[in-house]
């Protein structure tokens, strides 16, 4: 489908056709290329290809006809220009940062985001030179007073993990603006089907595509999605490189599961927001973290920035982690599960599980509690899902 169609179609649309190139042999479903290499028709068509005086596949570390569609696709449903796909979602944020960032620069990110991309930032990113400061996630005066004339990238997720607390982008994309900073959305919980940070004024989005995209829990993936001139050139300069890069294979599954994104999405919203209101019923239940409930901190901005609540519910039990667990062991329905964005609900201890390398004064400025329980919610009865959890309540 031509790209100058996309601007006129429909987000539905768009997810089941854009970025699809038929090939001589008229496939009407995308074909998966399984090659490492391409073929030349002379050698200096080859030395053309490399040089970059003519457009083609090289190799597929960073050319590949498969990962190509899955990269186009998701650009257009982000409203992005490029897209980067990668192994992984943690590499989608290491290439992003390796991509923009040098020795001496600063990052100023949420406290309120995936425990790996923490350690990523302290552990690593820190011995090449580039320190980070971490910052409430809705505190705009925090984020602007932790900007130094050295800070080239603002960071956050949102709605966050585990918590959905929920940032204005708009807003920050404004002051990372102001003071020529990079503004990054991990837009993992929301996908572009109730999202959409480009449009808001974000730079660049980063996604694991082995949450939502794939929906059912299949592959491991990410993708940097963004303008042509950033993710299209450093981003991408760092893929070819250094190679963290998606198969062909795993593109075409994220691929099938971009179709359907956008019913799984409302549907994991529709029973999200039923099992958050039944939880605020129960007694055992001390907090509920979802931003479709009007008790949460930043419903107002969620309902306008977001096209819906998403499917992520956590909620705080009193007893501590021993109360948890114990809740969890209970489950006959929910998968133990530290993955998410699965049609089968998965359930988590985000203390000892997802944010359980981080030190408890770490954990403890992020808001993670023993309490805490992070549920996934997937597309099963909801009726079901919510006898389930009774068994741990009762």
């Amino acid at each position: 489908m031509p790209d100058k169609q996309n601007k006129s179609l429909g987000f539905e649309t768009l997810a089941v056709r854009a970025g699809q190139h038929r090939t001589a042999e008229s496939e009407h479903a995308e074909p998966i290329f399984p090659t490492s290499s391409y073929v030349f028709e002379s050698a200096a068509a080859a030395a053309a290809r490399f040089s970059g005086e003519q457009p083609g596949n090289i190799y597929s570390r960073f050319t590949n006809p498969t990962v190509r569609t899955f990269e186009e696709r998701l650009a257009a449903l982000e409203g992005g220009e490029c897209c980067v796909a990668t192994a992984s979602g943690m590499s989608a944020i290491y290439a992003c940062c390796a991509g923009l960032l040098k020795a001496g620069d600063h990052i100023v990110s949420s406290r309120s985001i995936f425990g790996s991309t923490t350690l990523l930032f302290t552990n690593y990113l820190q011995k090449f030179g580039i320190e980070t400061s971490f910052v409430a996630l809705h505190d705009l005066q925090a984020w602007e007073a932790a900007i130094r004339p050295e800070t080239r990238l603002l960071f956050l997720e949102t709605p966050s993990n585990p918590l959905t607390e929920v940032a204005d982008i708009e807003a920050l994309a404004k002051l990372a603006h102001a003071r020529n900073c990079v503004l990054v959305v991990d837009n993992c919980f929301c996908t572009p089907a109730l999202q959409q940070p480009l449009r808001l004024g974000a730079d660049i989005v980063i996604h694991s595509a082995t949450k939502y995209l794939d929906g059912q829990g299949r592959c491991v993936g990410g993708a940097v999605v963004g303008s042509a001139a950033v993710v299209g050139q450093d981003v991408y300069g760092f893929l070819r490189t250094c190679g963290p890069t998606m198969s062909a294979f795993n593109a075409w599954v994220f691929l099938k599961g971009l179709e359907t994104l956008s019913i799984r999405m409302q549907a994991h919203c529709a029973s999200a927001h039923k099992l958050a209101l039944w939880l605020q019923q129960q007694s055992a239940v001390s907090r509920v973290f979802y931003p479709g409930l009007p008790s949460h901190p930043q419903h107002e901005l969620a309902a306008r920035q977001q096209s819906g609540f998403g499917g992520i519910v956590a909620f705080e039990v009193a007893g501590g982690r021993d109360a948890a667990w114990k809740l969890i062991d209970a489950t006959q329905i929910c998968s133990i599960t530290a993955n998410l964005g699965d049609t089968k609900t998965t359930i988590t201890h985000p203390a000892s599980t997802t944010h359980g390398r981080l030190t408890p004064e770490q954990r403890d400025e992020a808001g993670i509690s023993e309490g805490l329980i992070r549920v996934a919610v997937g597309l099963e009865n909801i009726e079901d899902l919510i006898a389930d959890l009774g068994r741990g309540l009762g």
